[in-house]
């Protein structure tokens, strides 16, 4: 019996997808729920898992192509009878009698409830935040360990920072599918372990997720089935296209959306002039030029933020080069401050605050910071006076919110600090900076800068963050212009403390000066609030009693 796989629901309004891989063959067996390709849409590349099983008698597309949801892509030969057959007198019968779902949904159970006696495959579980890789940084286990629930499997390195993956299941360690460097996609297996019972934790997810595939199917089968039809319909909605309304894709071939996404655009923005709204390179150059105006002119942004970059020339004509895979980190940090240089108009304010007295101080009081586990260091100094700064001037603890024209203020007090480490610069999150005392800022700074460096942070501590302090005092230079960290409006860079003549009193004497430079948001900060801000932190650094007073 020939049996189809299809292309599944895949919520959000997605409609199609580019075929990026496929991960089974002519003539191989395939099981239910296993992946048997690749799908890129224009959020993520997803995996395709199958429905039904057998074995694989002919493959209907080749990576590249674009196929539809509900398109058959895959055709298996096989003596089951395939779960649509089950599923069919679903809509006809669903209001009147469930009892014939009953047989599919338990069939659909006593594949996944027989594996987890035996093998159990551990995967890279949903990291939140649009995350949809990683790469592995370190495998924490090897074939014959014994694991637990919820032990450290692996290590993986995100776009924010490196996450511990546990294990949701207990048992023997069979197969190790990854080793460090490996980039892995959700739901990508990661471990085979051979379990002795059938836990919870395995058999949930496997039922969730086949309950959630026979609907979408049945639906797809009751609305219209014949490619045709499907097509007329798409069409009849292109005149009035709108993608978040309608989930119509954008009628433009492989080639056109892959140019549109090279240069930033989403392709589901731009205006086709072809038959029936057909999309041309011509129609994404004029729409990234439009925006490009727009955005020269005071509006919105361009789409993704950063104005493609032109091709850079073969170097390898003038020398020899090596060239060297960014770190996610790296990659992230690069798309970021691109996207905030582009989109935030920046500008720099620069003092110098005399810390003569304030490094006496701390010298003299810095026995207390590393009794309680920390080091009184001048930036544990800045966080509390930069906390008192923000409740005085609100609108640089604010973001710019220029879809809705609002300005949003917070009313709680989170610093980021940037840390300088072997990945590139990280920038944790610490929070309640005005509840705290410097004693205990110190202590969090010191224990969350270690964690940065040992690859320990979580994703909760890189976010929340209201302002930011960049000190580059213990590398050199006298000043900088740092880089707004958006959605924050303002940032603080400090640079190393030298003795200077400063004239006092009627004569010129030694001072230690420390080089401050503001950058902020000009579209909510103007000039004058920027140079009072720094002018507030410089009398504040010189004349602590200021905070207690003021802030």
């Amino acid at each position: 019996m020939s049996l189809e796989i299809k292309i599944p629901d895949l919520g959000d309004g997605i409609a199609s997808g580019t075929v990026a891989n496929f991960l089974v063959s002519v003539g191989d067996t395939v099981e239910v729920e296993q992946p048997v390709l690749e799908l890129e849409t224009d959020k993520a590349v997803v995996e395709v898992p199958t429905e039904v099983a057998g074995t694989v008698e002919s493959i209907l597309a080749k990576a590249g192509d674009e196929v539809k949801v509900g398109q058959v892509i895959i055709k298996l030969s096989g003596d089951a009878a395939p779960v649509e057959k089950e599923e069919k007198p679903k809509p006809e019968k669903k209001a009147e009698a469930p009892e014939p779902e009953k047989p599919a949904e338990t069939k659909a159970e006593a594949k996944p409830a027989s594996g987890p006696a035996g093998d159990v495959e551990i995967k890279v579980p949903d990291l939140g935040e649009g995350i949809t890789s990683g790469t592995i940084a370190n495998v924490l286990v090897a074939v014959g360990d014994e694991i637990e629930n919820e032990q450290p499997i692996i290590e993986l390195e995100t776009d924010k920072a490196v996450v511990e993956v546990p294990a949701d299941t207990a048992g023997k360690v069979t197969a190790v599918n990854v080793k460090a460097g490996d980039e892995v996609k959700i739901g990508q297996a990661l471990l085979v372990v051979s379990s002795t019972g059938a836990p919870a934790p395995g058999a949930a997810p496997a039922k969730a997720k086949t309950a959630p595939a026979s609907e979408p199917k049945a639906e797809t089968k009751s609305a219209p089935a014949p490619a045709p039809a499907e097509e007329k319909s798409a069409k009849s909605l292109i005149p009035e296209y709108s993608p978040s309304a309608s989930g119509v894709p954008a009628p433009a071939a492989p080639s056109v959306r892959r140019f549109a996404r090279e240069i930033g655009v989403d392709i589901n923005e731009v205006k086709g002039s072809g038959q029936g709204g057909r999309i041309s390179v011509e129609n994404v150059k004029a729409h990234s030029k439009a925006l490009h105006q727009k955005y020269r002119e005071g509006g919105t942004a361009v789409t993704g933020g950063v104005i493609a970059a032109p091709p850079l020339p073969d170097f390898s004509k003038w020398g020899e080069v090596d060239r060297q895979a960014m770190s996610k980190v790296r990659q992230k940090t690069a798309e970021h401050l691109s996207s905030a240089w582009a989109t935030i108009p920046h500008v720099t304010q620069f003092d110098k605050a005399d810390i003569t007295e304030l490094e006496a101080l701390r010298k003299q009081f810095g026995n207390k910071a590393e009794a309680a586990g920390g080091k009184l260091t001048m930036t544990a100094i800045l966080l509390k006076i930069c906390a008192s700064a923000l409740k005085v001037f609100p609108q640089f603890n604010a973001s710019v919110d220029m879809a809705n024209k609002q300005v949003v203020y917070k009313k709680y007090v989170n610093l980021g600090v940037a840390v300088d480490t072997d990945r590139g610069l990280l920038v944790p999150v610490i929070r309640d900076v005005d509840k705290k005392n410097i004693v205990d800022l110190s202590v969090e700074l010191t224990e969350i800068a270690v964690k940065a460096r040992d690859r320990k942070l979580s994703l909760d501590e890189m976010q929340g963050g209201n302002f930011t302090i960049s000190n580059l005092g213990g590398i050199g230079g006298t000043a900088f212009t740092p880089i707004v960290n958006a959605p924050e409006v303002a940032i603080l860079g400090v640079s190393r403390g030298n003795y200077e003549p400063v004239y006092k009193n009627g004569e010129f004497v030694p001072r230690l000066m420390l080089p401050l430079s503001l950058s902020y948001d000009h579209r909510l900060i103007d000039g004058a609030d920027g140079a009072r801000f720094i002018r507030w932190l410089v009398e504040a650094i010189e004349q602590p009693f200021k905070i207690v007073l003021e802030g």
